[in-house]
């Protein structure tokens, strides 16, 4: 077989790179046309644009992003905020967020993915999450006060959050998801700027109220069905009831 196991390899990363590269510039388009185009009035961008250039997005490519969002630039945004309501495997609720610019191709092809689940208005289950706002940061600080800052930042309430749950968070670092009013995320996400942390996701969300239980192996099949939706092109979130 020689070295085509390399190049197949190759191959698989550059197509992931790829689709993360295509993911972050459709966030920054979407933030910068809900939000307008400059990050230091919206706190969406400002994350996604940090995102951006860890992944080493060019500047070329985020300018354009950021004009065609804002509307600034001759190719005009025309994605649709499309959320799909439905359950994975063992019941578990799931919100999918999807941007896209053919919702008559991507439909189709969410209800394909939804073969091990279910989909559509019949099962909808908004009513199971709180519609709120996220703001993901890290810092370095040790022995930071976690409710201290929430409370400071004008959070409602707030997690500890490692490494392990966002590989955005580094290993060692103090990391923490606020939870806000939806009208407060820009606020919480600047405050947290201003005092020395590291702002990874400012947005708005869907929290679980509760979680089904789940043995190892539900939990492996929801995982595996949670991927695949996430791989969508067009999937920007997915909000799932699962731990």
């Amino acid at each position: 077989m020689g070295r085509q196991w390399l190049h197949a390899k190759r191959a698989i990363v550059n197509l992931k790179k790829g689709q993360v590269v295509g993911k972050l510039v459709k966030e920054i388009t979407v933030a910068a046309k809900l939000g307008g185009g400059d990050p230091a009035g919206n706190a969406r961008l400002f994350a996604a644009l940090e995102k951006a250039r860890k992944a080493s997005v060019t500047r070329d490519v985020i300018e354009r992003a950021i004009a065609k969002g804002a509307g600034t630039g001759g190719d005009k945004s025309s994605l649709d905020h499309v959320v799909y309501e439905g359950y994975a495997p063992h019941k578990v609720p799931v919100i999918v967020e999807v941007y896209t610019d053919n919702q008559q191709r991507t439909a189709p092809e969410i209800r394909v993915l939804f073969k091990k689940g279910v989909l559509g208005a019949a099962h909808s289950n908004k009513f199971l999450f709180d519609h709120v706002g996220m703001v993901e940061a890290h810092t370095a600080a040790p022995g930071t006060d976690l409710e201290g800052a929430a409370i400071e930042a004008g959070a409602n309430d707030f997690s500890p959050l490692s490494h392990a749950e966002n590989d955005d968070i580094p290993e060692g670092a103090t990391g923490a998801r606020f939870i806000s009013d939806r009208t407060g995320v820009h606020a919480v996400a600047t405050w947290l700027k201003e005092h020395g942390w590291s702002v990874v996701t400012a947005e708005l969300g869907y929290l679980p109220k509760q979680f089904p239980e789940l043995d190892d192996a539900g939990r492996a099949e929801v995982g595996e069905f949670l991927h695949e939706l996430s791989e969508h092109d067009d999937v920007q979130r997915v909000w799932a009831a699962v731990k």
